[in-house]
């Protein structure tokens, strides 16, 4: 099996140097490469997960009936998606695992073709491969062209909000997708671990306070067959470590994942399980957590904008996808010299050679230090 290098391992070179710069401030390196939280995980969540500590039997695969009906009503209150099946809902052990395998539970193999963005992160990719699949990085529909039974994708991936882009995918879109896919026999996973952060102002009325959903009623029509929503705690709660995600959508194609998890031992902890309930339950600390790196985005956005970079999408998440007009790894180095490290586009596909993906994932100290090296004088 080949698989790609690493990709991160090749900014060992360029974090180095950022981290020998000399800066004003001392705080050394402000590295913003990585969307991994740096805030507290909530006390709720703490404390769910304290309750159900005591853990001697094996938990179920399936998740429990409560964290199954709190997913569901999660997806009705802050998705605007009030139709979600709880036998429809599986918890899994963070949501890369499940994009990681997703191909191989759904038993695709030689012969198929998994779709994905042209612009994505890159585990998509991988998950094709580790099935012996055909990984096929499309930019739209259109570009798939004419199909035959050959190159027709058998499933077909979604992330909106995007990363590393911040894009979101609007009703209308996500409509077009999924009538499409219908006609074709296409199933679509839709990867939404950002949906909680949205940046948009000019949101219609009405609208709940997420990005749309592939399981939204205006895009589905009503019904969720052939499609998946994955979906992670990890950024709206600062779950990263706890592994806590969920897949939600069609229950027939649910319970044929179910049914390998069973087989293969994927079973998230059961106090992982207590504490993704609660985590799903409440609001108030991912209103907290949004406010957060709302502030932190107010700070970044225009000293990266004062340094010279034009900022696409980044309407929801927590990047800024930004570019100078040159090789991305020239960008890298100019903020390096700052000590500021950032992520190459290239890292998620040849068609972004000269962007750079720069996170909001650092404490208010480090944000604010980032802001002023940039707006400072000079390189």
């Amino acid at each position: 099996m080949k698989l790609p290098d690493f990709p991160w391992d090749s900014l060992a070179p360029v974090k180095e140097r950022a981290s020998s710069a000399v800066v004003p401030d001392g705080l050394g390196l402000v590295d913003l490469s990585v969307g991994t939280p740096v805030d507290p995980t909530p006390e709720v969540v703490q404390e769910a997960l304290r309750s159900a500590s005591n853990a001697p039997g094996y938990p179920q695969t399936w998740g429990t009936p409560a964290l199954r009906e709190a997913v569901a009503a999660w997806f009705a209150e802050r998705r605007g998606v009030p139709d979600v099946d709880p036998d429809g809902v599986l918890p899994t052990i963070g949501s890369k695992e499940l994009v990681a395998w997703l191909p191989t539970l759904m038993g695709l193999g030689a012969g198929d073709v998994v779709g994905f963005p042209s612009v994505a992160y890159p585990t998509y990719d991988v998950g094709a491969r580790l099935a012996g699949a055909a990984p096929l990085a499309v930019d739209g529909l259109a570009a798939l062209g004419p199909l035959t039974p050959a190159t027709t994708p058998k499933l077909l991936w979604l992330n909106t909000p995007g990363n590393p882009t911040g894009q979101v995918l609007g009703v209308e879109h996500l409509a077009k997708v999924v009538d499409w896919a219908r006609r074709h026999g296409v199933v679509v996973a839709s990867d939404e671990c950002y949906a909680e952060l949205d940046w948009r102002e000019d949101r219609r009325a009405g609208e709940p306070p997420t990005t749309p959903s592939i399981l939204d009623p205006r895009v589905t029509g009503g019904s969720h067959e052939g499609l998946l929503c994955i979906y992670s705690l990890s950024k709206q709660s600062n779950l990263a470590g706890y592994r806590a995600a969920f897949v939600a959508g069609d229950p027939a194609l649910v319970r044929r994942l179910l049914e390998v998890r069973k087989h293969a031992g994927m079973i998230p902890p059961w106090p992982v399980q207590v504490a993704l309930t609660a985590a799903v339950s409440d609001s108030s600390h991912v209103e907290e957590q949004k406010a957060r790196y709302a502030a932190r985005r107010a700070v970044l956005l225009p000293a990266v904008r004062e340094f010279g970079l034009e900022v696409t999408h980044s309407e929801a998440g927590l990047y800024l996808w930004a570019s100078a007009g040159e090789d991305a790894w020239v960008t890298l180095d100019r903020l390096a010299a700052r000590g500021i490290l950032a992520a190459p586009g290239t890292f998620y596909g040849p068609a972004s050679g000269q962007h750079v993906r720069i996170a909001l994932t650092a404490d208010d100290e480090h944000i604010a230090a980032a802001a002023a090296r940039l707006a400072a004088p000079g390189a």
